[in-house]
């Protein structure tokens, strides 16, 4: 396992539309290293999710760890997915303020659909399936955004509700 250098806004991989992997290519060693060092690079940002395209491989692929903290403690639920394919379920929007580890510092403020689905390949090939509603579904909504070129400041909300982390904190609480 590695920690890898994430890509900034202004590198040209995370404007590029990615390729989808072969069920060949998922079982492969490579690749089983390389969804092992997002998933150490996710931690050691400290970001939610990471998308391929942010550790330079312009590949479909994401990995998420979705924290929750419950009556019987602290609970992680981890998403691989290859080659997903979204659907919106329902459209209402739901807005948040997001951040993104391609652009540190900085958060802004974007509505998108309330409920996907996604379809997916799994680590092992295996088609798969989530429905993700609420938090959830921002959150695949945005990592799986990268992997066709696109990146949370070009769905602004509001060009005014962008801001550095310090300011947001400052200005925005709660």
């Amino acid at each position: 396992m590695a920690i890898r250098k994430v890509a900034r806004l202004g590198h040209p991989v995370l404007r590029a539309p990615c390729r989808e992997l072969s069920p060949e290519e998922i079982v492969s060693e490579p690749i089983r290293a390389l969804v092992s060092d997002m998933y150490e690079t996710k931690r050691e940002y400290e970001g939610v999710g990471l998308a391929a395209p942010q550790v330079h491989e312009s590949l479909k692929l994401a990995v998420i760890v979705l924290e929750t903290e419950g009556p019987a403690g602290a609970t992680a639920q981890a998403y691989t997915v290859f080659n997903p394919v979204v659907t919106v379920l329902d459209e209402t929007p739901l807005g948040s303020w997001e951040g993104c580890l391609s652009l540190p510092d900085l958060r802004g403020y974007v509505e998108r659909p309330r409920k996907v689905q996604i379809d997916f390949l799994d680590e092992s090939a295996s088609p798969g399936r989530i429905v993700a509603e609420g938090f959830l579904a921002t959150v695949f909504q945005h990592e799986l955004d990268h992997l066709d070129g696109v990146l949370y400041v070009d769905k602004l909300a509001d060009p005014l509700r962008f801001s550095f982390t310090k300011e947001f904190t400052r200005y925005h609480p709660g």
